[in-house]
């Protein structure tokens, strides 16, 4: 049974996501214990392939107030756990012109935290107007059958 934690709003709003991929995330204590009071923002941060390792970037775990000396920076890189096999996949997909690595969700997993992570290519402003023209319309007929 999955948790979630946080989710990322604009991630699916910004990218067609074409496949989706579960990763452990290296964390310190004091952010286990801020993630579990929920103060973590997905909203601005990515993934990215470095060094033949996956770190995410601007996730925003916020410091835990009993935290003192052991609290770490709020938007610190952290490292994704991923095997090898993997890491290859996912260097070939994002090597694709125009495809992207977004998070899109962070989760417990039993008593560890996991991040949902999304293979996505970025969608132009005609696509985003045609969602939410769809979402609209969709609004409207569920609207009209309540009453």
């Amino acid at each position: 049974m999955n948790k979630l934690i946080a989710k990322n709003p604009v991630a699916r709003h910004n990218y067609n996501i074409e496949e989706t991929i579960e990763a452990g995330i290296v964390l310190t204590g004091t952010e286990i214990k801020s993630i579990r009071q929920g103060k973590v923002n997905l909203k601005e941060s990515y993934a990215a392939i470095k060094n033949g390792e996956v770190f995410i970037y601007s996730m925003h775990i916020s410091p835990y107030e009993q935290g003192n000396i052991f609290n770490k920076d709020p938007l610190r890189d952290r490292k994704l756990l991923l095997n090898r096999k993997e890491i290859n996949k996912l260097i070939g997909k994002i090597q694709t012109k125009g495809y992207s690595l977004v998070p899109i969700s962070l989760y417990f997993k039993g008593s560890v935290v996991k991040v949902e992570l999304g293979v996505g290519k970025g969608k132009k402003l005609y696509d985003k107007r045609e969602d939410i023209a769809k979402k609209d319309a969709q609004r409207r007929i569920e609207r009209a059958l309540k009453m």
